[in-house]
């Protein structure tokens, strides 16, 4: 049932189209840490979140003392500090962290724990982890099981996340879990005839203006390259667009509302070039691709856009892609909710490589994010390094 064409890691370029990209002026770039396998190794999909303290938390998929991930926090001037290693509590945390009303840090793990199908977890600003649910728990997974996408918080306190498989149909479920550990399973994918629902969903759900939860599905819809939908808080899931490749495919980042109200996204494949495209829809779901990745040789602007978009301070949206740029390692991009781009940065190894996750704005503005690899030390698998944590002032 596979439609993504994966993980891409590939080209960018400076762009003119329907939407434009420019070049940007000078931006101040600092390589904040670079992992070690010791104190974690390859963040993934999960973007940072600033803590009440003013640092950055975090999660690496692997390494650490046990090797199956762990939790970080970093200063913003670099100090990196491994505040817990997972081990039969769960493994490889593929999602960031979300920070609760309570002041807890509430995240997923993807494997391990009971059942080998990972959890949902509290983490305290001290540093102690509580298992608040093991996912397979009951009979052929119906509570699902492999939640990738983290959590959000409700109105209610409650919080909601998503699984990629188990449910009523193998297809991965949306769920509500209290901060005790109460798990109430919403939605059951692939609930229609050739999962026109979709399935598969890489990222945490964005809480609307209207109560509604917004998400996108890699894979299924009607022509099978993934949808947009919504989902209230009783489990009324309504699938608002299926994407047909050429207005984009496989969407594995989540959505942004904007002060505009609209909601803006992207796919990390399809599009005018078939290599991701960013695009706006209406909390009613009628959607407009503005901007389409690598339509010059080479991709200087960037390709393949995983991570998921965050509103600045100025009213621009900034996210990463994952491939393109002028040394093929990916970028970080600015653009505007008319479709003008321009390329912060693009990486080239000792930066960092490939960021799959998104970023994160505090309150100077400055922007952090993390790579997936590369930085100064060397990891065994790769021979290039194990992730770097980043800013950017732009």
């Amino acid at each position: 049932m596979e439609n993504s064409r994966g993980l891409k890691n590939i080209c960018a370029i400076i762009l003119f189209c329907a939407a434009t990209a420019t070049a940007a002026s000078a931006q101040t770039f600092t390589s904040l840490a670079s992992f070690d396998i010791t104190n974690g190794e390859n963040p993934y999909f999960g973007s940072l979140v600033v803590g009440s303290d003013g640092n950055l938390y975090g999660t690496t998929i692997i390494g650490g003392a046990s090797g199956t991930g762990t939790i970080f926090d970093i200063t913003t001037t670099g100090v990196l500090t491994t505040l817990h290693s997972f081990s039969t509590d769960g493994d490889i945390p593929d999602s960031g962290l979300v920070l609760g009303s309570d002041g807890n840090f509430y995240g997923t793990t993807s494997g391990g724990s009971v059942f080998g199908q990972g959890t949902a977890f509290k983490f305290t600003p001290g540093g102690t982890l509580t298992t608040l649910y093991s996912f397979c728990s009951q009979t052929n997974c119906s509570d699902g099981g492999r939640p990738q996408g983290g959590l959000v918080q409700g109105a209610s306190g409650d919080l909601y996340g998503t699984t990629t498989t188990g449910g009523a149909h193998g297809a991965g479920t949306v769920f509500k879990i209290t901060t005790t550990g109460k798990l109430t399973t919403l939605y059951s994918f692939c609930a229609q005839t050739n999962c026109a629902d979709g399935w598969t969903v890489y990222s945490a759900l964005t809480r609307a203006s209207n109560g509604k939860f917004y998400g996108a599905t890699a894979n299924g819809g009607a022509n099978g390259w993934g949808t947009v939908f919504s989902i209230t808080i009783t489990g009324t899931l309504t699938t608002l667009h299926s994407f047909a490749s050429t207005d984009g495919a496989s969407p594995f980042g989540g959505l942004v509302q904007a002060g505009d109200g609209n909601l803006y996204g992207t796919t990390s494949d399809g599009g005018r070039a078939g290599e991701g495209t960013v695009f706006k829809m209406g909390e009613a779901g009628k959607l407009a691709t503005i901007y389409n990745f690598c339509a010059k040789a080479y991709c200087p602007d960037g390709k393949a856009p995983f991570g998921t978009l965050i509103q600045g301070s100025n009213g621009d949206l900034y996210g990463t892609t994952d491939g393109g740029g002028t040394l093929n390692r990916g970028t970080i991009f600015e653009i505007t909710t008319k479709g003008v781009l321009t390329t912060l940065h693009s990486f080239g190894g000792t930066d960092g490589s490939f960021p799959y996750a998104g970023l994160v704005q505090d309150s100077n503005g400055t922007l952090y994010g993390t790579t997936y690899s590369g930085g100064n030390l060397s990891c065994i698998f790769y021979g290039t390094g194990c992730g770097t944590v980043f800013s950017l002032v732009p």
